[in-house]
């Protein structure tokens, strides 16, 4: 008979604490460092925290992720409790923390961790995959077997605003970042093979911008009908919101469609006003 099997993730996936309840995931959050202040990423400190600090003096947080030992003390008490847990990160081209996972997932009887490929709702959706698997009565060693072989169909994109937070965090250079300002033009980022690079340049006002982008990601894609993420970095006018969730909802028939704002981890790097659609193919 499988044990019990508890889904986990790291704060990456953007998770409101809403969904994080109904599908009953357990979070562990990685650090987020600004002065000599540390605050766990999603928990006390905001991306609209995190903006007015850098307009107040410059300055933008650094995120580290947790150790090994952080992570054993973590996954323990389900295994003592009896249970299997699988074990989601965002994409080891990324970040450290699967690494991390794994390490302690080989101290430990019956953890599953699982290389996502994939930030913010992109690990989202596949948690709650797992989730959904689960209390279908998947076994750990099967759900993790089916979100590895899922990743793949999971459109992780976003558009963003501005570049001033990519060029302050060294990924984009002051020269880059003044030309694109010059000719209003908003990169369009993409993952794929577990990294993010840019796929497409728009131009104009952000409203225009957003629906543009959404559409062309959608337009004749044959996505999942549970769920799609429209999730934002914050600073975006909430009519615009409302008017791009329609949008996704008539563009795909999708029965829910959750608007979510990213965790500082993502938002210290793409800036206010980054926008993306994420979902999973058929």
């Amino acid at each position: 008979m499988s044990k019990p099997v508890v889904i986990t993730a790291d704060s990456t996936a953007d998770l409101s604490p809403e969904l994080i309840e109904r599908f009953q995931i357990h979070i562990i959050p990685l650090t987020i460092t600004l002065g000599d202040d540390t605050f766990p990423d999603g928990q006390g400190f905001t991306p609209l925290d995190m903006y007015a600090r850098f307009r107040q003096d410059g300055t933008l947080p650094k995120t580290s992720a947790p150790g090994v030992q952080e992570l054993l003390d973590f996954f323990t008490p389900f295994v003592e409790q009896g249970c299997e847990v699988v074990h989601l990160d965002i994409s080891a081209e990324l970040s450290n923390t699967f690494n991390a996972a794994r390490l302690a997932a080989q101290e430990l009887e019956g953890v599953w961790p699982v290389d996502s490929r994939m930030l913010s709702t992109g690990v989202g959706l596949l948690a709650i995959e797992a989730a959904e698997c689960r209390d279908g009565g998947m076994s750990a060693a099967e759900i993790a077997g089916h979100i590895e072989s899922l990743r793949d169909k999971v459109s992780t994109s976003f558009v963003l605003d501005t570049l001033e937070f990519m060029r302050k965090g060294g990924r984009c250079s002051g020269v880059a970042a003044m030309a694109a300002n010059l000719l209003q033009l908003k990169p369009a980022l993409e993952m794929k093979d577990g990294k993010l690079g840019v796929y497409k340049k728009y131009r104009g006002n952000m409203r225009h911008v957003y629906r543009q982008y959404i559409t062309e990601r959608l337009q004749g894609k044959a996505v999942r009908p549970g769920h799609v993420f429209l999730t934002e970095s914050g600073e975006i006018a909430p009519e615009v919101v409302e008017e791009l969730i329609q949008l996704v909802y008539d563009m795909t028939g999708c029965r829910e469609v959750h608007h979510t704002l990213a965790g500082c981890t993502v938002s210290t790097h793409c800036g206010p006003g980054t926008l993306g659609v994420l979902f999973i193919e058929e």
